[in-house]
């Protein structure tokens, strides 16, 4: 509560006296909280994020403004904004029922105008936004975005917060190529798989990665390397002559995690690591 004080000045004929002041308590019947529906982000993800605002008091609070900063913060080129708002995607609700969405004046910050808080009653917005180029990467990233509630009748603007980390798993993706492309019989072949991760964590042993693939056609007298690296048959792959299925062992692939470095206009960019698998026979 925030409390307030005043006094009175009498004046009479030509002079004047003070009397005591008075001092008083101003309780605040609205507040807000922010919650967000995802714990972690990563680029161009959506996030689903929702602003409670509750009025305990006997009187409807109109005309009121919620302000989100979409995360915004202060780099070496300035201000950035690593949020962007999912246009269309604000829900409004009064007292849990569904209702016309506000006005959205602006999306960068996103502005919602026009809320009314009932007596004794409470406000939802619901809305999405997705993290952009700006977002920060890696292992200690987070995006904190701040909505304020504001409004005439408000004494005071209210604030509430909510933070996710940037995900700190492995993202791992395969290509795969085929060297020469026009091959004559009885003669070798390489395919070469490419694993990448732009995740912020190593994939490990215990993430039990595997490669699975039916060559067609059967190669014979395969020789495998991993990143370079001999593997052994039984120990870390198996292969089926019969039917040319290759498996590796689950969890003798690993794949470094990715890294991450904002440029000079703070768009952020990432380098994956990279495990590179060779399988070379004979068709």
């Amino acid at each position: 509560m925030a409390a307030f004080y005043n006094k009175a000045t009498l004046t009479y004929n030509n002079g004047s006296t003070d009397s005591n002041i008075v001092t008083g308590e101003l309780a605040q019947v609205l507040s807000a909280a922010k919650t967000a529906l995802e714990s972690d982000y990563d680029t161009n993800y959506p996030l689903t994020y929702a602003v409670s605002i509750v009025n305990s008091g006997a009187s409807a609070f109109t005309g009121i403004t919620v302000t989100d900063n979409l995360g915004e913060y202060t780099a070496t080129p300035g201000s950035l904004t690593p949020l962007t708002y999912v246009g269309g995607s604000l829900k409004y609700f009064v007292n849990g029922a569904l209702q016309p969405a506000p006005t959205v004046t602006e999306e960068d910050p996103l502005t919602v105008t026009g809320i009314t808080v009932p007596a004794n009653g409470n406000v939802l917005l619901i809305y999405k936004a997705y993290a952009n180029r700006y977002a920060p990467l890696g292992t200690a990233a987070s995006i904190t975005n701040t909505a304020t509630v504001s409004g005439t009748t408000l004494q005071n603007d209210i604030q509430a917060s909510a933070t996710v980390n940037h995900a700190a798993a492995p993202d791992l993706s395969i290509s795969k190529t085929l060297s020469p492309e026009t091959v004559t019989e009885n003669s070798d072949i390489t395919y070469t798989f490419v694993i990448q991760n732009r995740g912020s964590t190593a994939a490990e042993a215990a993430d039990n990665v595997a490669i699975t693939d039916t060559f067609n056609p059967i190669l014979s007298n395969i020789a495998v390397t991993l990143n370079g690296t001999p593997l052994t048959e039984g120990t870390d792959y198996t292969y089926n002559t019969v039917t040319g299925l290759f498996q590796t062992v689950a969890g003798k692939v690993t794949v470094p995690a990715a890294e991450f470095a904002a440029d000079s206009t703070g768009v952020w960019n990432v380098t994956p690591g990279v495990a590179i698998l060779k399988v070379t026979g004979t068709v």
